[in-house]
């Protein structure tokens, strides 16, 4: 035998290469597809949280109950959330919501009024609800209301049946929740039935409606008084007690202009403010979506103020609510 030792076979360069690396175990990368997934919408307009600057003081507001008002919830974030539109698919809003700075409360007022000691005036606007447009059944009266800076101070729902609505029209009973931005009812309007068949001059044919605030605590009415020309009304405080009187035009239904109702002193000299019906040319005419604007003194007393607020719903169920059946121009 000889001495030469045996040896591996040689392999060329390029597979010793190859077996040197070892084969990538994880799968080829997925290729580039487009998501068809539809995020949510973005979080729900809040108002600042208690114990941060503008927000709502610790211990005073009660934390809103579970589901009490879908559009608004807590988030426990120190800034005020808005609506982002044209980056969310969301039909139902079309803009930002942008709630009023909360009040810091006050001594002898109650609750959820502090909001009206920073305001001489109002814009409640009326929604338009396409269904009753469509079919002519009656659906309850919404209605926002905002300050002079476009901020909501309130939302306002009726809460009346299906069957007292459409069987009275524009005569039904009704009683409208007044919430604040943490979904808290803050306010309570009453309108009980009066009915129209007695004589037009007797006092039990005189509508009227009672303001509670908080709700289940009275703090005036609200009396429609006989007039053979205009509409006319006094405020009263609990007790019953005249301490203001309204005053509408001639023409009540304020066809082609602006319809006011001026709130005077119980003399009728002086004038404390208004309630002021806009006109909007055929959509005023034709649909149920009212604009009012109500003015009074920033130092009026607060539950005065909350008076003559009230006081704008009676005189819109009374003299512009559009029931289907009736005739626009009536």
């Amino acid at each position: 035998m000889s001495g030469v030792v045996p040896t591996a076979p040689e392999h060329p360069a390029g597979d010793m290469e190859n077996q040197s690396k070892s084969p990538d175990p994880r799968p080829a990368a997925p290729p580039d597809y487009t998501s068809h997934y539809a995020p949510g919408p973005p979080g729900p307009v809040v108002c600042p949280p208690a114990g941060y600057p503008g927000g709502f003081p610790m211990g005073y507001y009660s934390q809103p109950q579970a589901n009490a008002f879908p559009l608004y919830q807590s988030t426990g974030g120190t800034h005020i959330t808005q609506y982002q539109p044209g980056r969310y698919s969301m039909s139902h809003q079309s803009a930002p919501i942008l709630w009023m700075p909360g009040p810091t409360p006050m001594t002898n007022c109650p609750p959820g009024l502090e909001y009206l000691a920073q305001l001489d005036s109002l814009q409640v606007l009326q929604h338009l609800d396409p269904l009753e447009l469509m079919t002519h059944f009656e659906t309850n009266n919404r209605y926002d209301v905002k300050n002079n800076l476009g901020q909501m101070v309130y939302v306002v729902n009726e809460d009346t049946d299906d069957f007292t609505r459409n069987a009275y029209r524009t005569l039904r009973p009704f009683v409208l929740r007044v919430t604040d931005c943490m979904g808290r009812e803050v306010m309570t309007m009453q309108r009980p039935f009066k009915c129209s068949c007695c004589c037009f001059c007797c006092h039990t044919a005189r509508q009227e409606m009672e303001v509670q605030c908080p709700p289940g605590v009275t703090i005036g009415y609200v009396k429609e008084r006989w007039n053979l020309c205009r509409a006319v009304y006094s405020i009263q405080n609990e007790k019953k007690e005249d301490v203001m009187g309204v005053r509408g035009p001639c023409s009540t239904y304020g066809c082609g202009s602006d319809s006011v109702f001026e709130i005077k002193s119980l003399d009728g000299v002086s004038n404390i403010g208004n309630i002021i019906r806009k006109w909007h040319g055929l959509i005023s005419a034709m649909v149920d979506a009212d604009h009012f604007d109500i003015n009074f003194p920033l130092d009026l007393d607060i539950k005065m103020k909350a008076m003559i607020f009230g006081a704008c719903f009676l005189i819109d169920f009374m003299y512009f609510e559009r029931s289907p059946q009736q005739n626009p121009t009536t």
